[in-house]
């Protein structure tokens, strides 16, 4: 198994908050002093089971002031709805925003939690008259809850809920990126490129529900957009170089790894090289 034991066996992210903020973000923690590249986004920007993830990579290579707001799990609620990342994005000389996907924010169907957005909180008397025959008391995350609503073989049904989903998470996509103006460069970092239409959960991967038009409507607003397609040899590494404990490796081998974080930063070099430049 390829892992390491760091002391208790995972890793010391450092963790940290900001301002009012009650998220908890990858540390250690940065001075908020301009001027300085933020970074925003879930999994892979906080950089789980990663010692060093992309940001970390990028300051180190370019010689930023980093700020690492990343989040495990972290849908773009978490984001635009906290003042202290929406007023970081505002101050921010670049705006580094990884696409996350659209199934984990509050929405007229259910509601997650504010910072865990992964979390599934409750439904509205919407989804329950479009579901009447389900029992929601079962549901702790929103995955199990979409799959679930899917595998109900009425397609129409799944559809609103997907579309209601997709209108979220733009309306909360364009409040984060007015807080940042024209600064933002957009990451999406997927095994495959963004999809003529995302409408499945079972056929779907991260990030889910979130398609081409969705993507081009927002890269007109942004500085670039870079699209990251993990090469085969970054896909095959897989754990190696992670660090975590025994208990973790399931997760673990779901999550990208050390090697797809270093094409992440070699995507995103040229790019943060020539906005400094420019500045």
């Amino acid at each position: 198994m390829a892992f390491e034991h760091p002391g208790g066996g995972a890793l010391d992210y450092r963790t940290c908050r900001y301002g009012t903020s009650r998220l908890m973000f990858r540390g250690p923690k940065a001075r908020l002093a301009p001027p300085y590249t933020l970074f925003i986004g879930g999994t892979e920007t906080f950089g789980r089971f990663v010692p060093r993830p992309f940001p970390t990579l990028l300051a180190d290579q370019l010689g930023l002031a980093a700020v690492n707001m990343g989040v495990v799990n972290a849908g773009i609620d978490a984001f635009a709805g906290d003042d202290t990342v929406l007023d970081a994005a505002r101050r921010a000389e670049t705006v580094v925003v990884q696409i996350v996907g659209a199934h984990n924010l509050s929405n007229p169907f259910y509601t997650v939690h504010p910072r865990r957005n992964d979390r599934f909180l409750g439904t509205s008397p919407a989804l329950r008259r479009l579901y009447p025959e389900m029992d929601f008391t079962e549901f702790t995350f929103t995955r199990h809850l979409l799959t679930e609503l899917e595998r109900r073989r009425r397609p129409e049904r799944f559809g609103e809920v997907v579309a209601a989903l997709q209108s979220r998470w733009s309306a909360q996509m364009d409040l984060l990126m007015s807080a940042a103006g024209n600064r933002v460069v957009l990451v999406w970092v997927s095994e495959t490129a963004p999809p003529e239409e995302a409408t499945s959960i079972a056929e779907g991967r991260d990030p889910l529900f979130v398609d081409m038009t969705m993507m081009a409507r927002l890269a007109v607003r942004a500085r670039q957009l870079v699209q990251v397609i993990p090469s085969r040899a970054a896909l095959e590494a897989g754990t190696r170089g992670m660090v975590f404990s025994e208990f973790e490796s399931h997760i673990a081998e779901a999550t990208l790894g050390p090697a797809v974080h270093v094409e992440v930063a070699e995507a995103l070099t040229p790019v943060l090289r020539e906005v400094s430049a420019a500045a």
